[in-house]
């Protein structure tokens, strides 16, 4: 009787929204930003999308980010449609380790025109952690996530069904030997669970391995997929 009285307490937290927030240390970290050409040009607000590296990329040098991703990107001169932050991870932690969100989005709120209804979130690798870690612990405040060979902490499952109300396109490698595959099924599989149902995307990549951050510059569709979601009021 009291196993199943366990599994059923487990089981109704899986399935609802678990309200419950993680206490983090606040914390401010250095970002690189990009504005649209036409930003200066009027008063209209723009959509915001925060980008995460890899593990790779940790520090205190922002010079790091332009290897890869949208910072890469931005540096080759190719102009985007909304607006972009991408933070820096310091070398001793992990996306998740402290609340570094609440800094970078007030900051950007009182400096920037930020369209509150289509902020988005996007990571790869350990930026892919992010991604989700980030939308987890604020659900109200993304449009959509999209993420690259990403997963969720063994602890963080017990409250995948915060993702349950936002739009996820999640790609991963079916030959990733650094995040396996199965990282992100089970974040499928916990969201068909969910009371409500996900609009999950999954993209499958045959045969490929860990390095898929070619997608952010090869698969315009990524942001005109995320541009189309929008939070309601």
């Amino acid at each position: 009787m009291k196993y199943k009285l366990n599994f059923l307490i487990l089981f109704i937290s899986f399935l609802g929204v678990n309200t419950y927030s993680q206490t983090k240390t606040k914390a401010s970290y250095n970002y690189l930003l990009y504005v649209p050409k036409d930003y200066s040009k009027g008063i209209k607000k723009y959509p915001l999308v925060i980008y995460l590296h890899g593990g790779g990329q940790k520090g205190n040098d922002l010079n790091k980010l332009k290897t890869y991703g949208l910072p890469y990107l931005v540096e080759k001169g190719q102009n985007f449609e909304f607006i972009i932050a991408s933070p820096q991870c310091p070398d001793n932690k992990f996306w998740s380790t402290e609340n570094w969100f609440e800094s970078l989005y007030a900051d950007l709120a009182a400096k920037y025109r930020i369209d509150t209804e289509r902020i988005y979130i996007t990571g790869i690798s350990m930026g892919g952690y992010g991604a989700y870690i980030t939308a987890l612990d604020f659900p109200d405040k993304f449009a959509a996530v999209v993420a690259l060979c990403g997963g969720i902490n063994d602890s963080d499952t017990t409250r995948i069904c915060n993702l349950s109300q936002i739009p996820i396109w999640a790609f991963h490698g079916t030959a990733d030997d650094k995040i396996p595959i199965t990282e992100t099924e089970r974040i499928a599989k916990g969201l068909k669970a969910c009371k409500d149902k996900n609009n999950f995307k999954f993209t499958r990549l045959k045969d490929e391995g860990h390095g898929i951050e070619y997608l952010y510059e090869k698969n315009p569709e990524i942001y005109k997929w995320m541009l189309k979601q929008k939070k309601s009021k």
